[in-house]
């Protein structure tokens, strides 16, 4: 099991847990009660239209676990 401890690990996991919940909302599917995963993420700075989005948070989230393999092979 893996602990996310840095503050760029945690945030490179909340991004990918939006991105899921925004595909099941795509699906008509709601991950929880509180605020939808697109206006999250439109509060988070993103903008345009649910694909969009989606798009640039799938990259985001492919560029976080990059960089994060990257600093994890300089530490080792």
């Amino acid at each position: 099991m893996t602990a996310l401890t840095t503050p760029t690990q945690i945030s490179a996991y909340r991004l990918a847990t939006l991105r899921t919940a925004l595909k099941l909302e795509k699906l008509g599917m709601k991950m929880s009660r509180g605020p939808s995963a697109l206006s999250v993420l439109r509060g988070m700075g993103y903008k345009g239209k649910r694909d969009a989005i989606l798009a640039q948070v799938t990259q985001d989230v492919a560029d976080a676990i990059a960089a994060m393999e990257t600093n994890q092979g300089e530490t080792a």
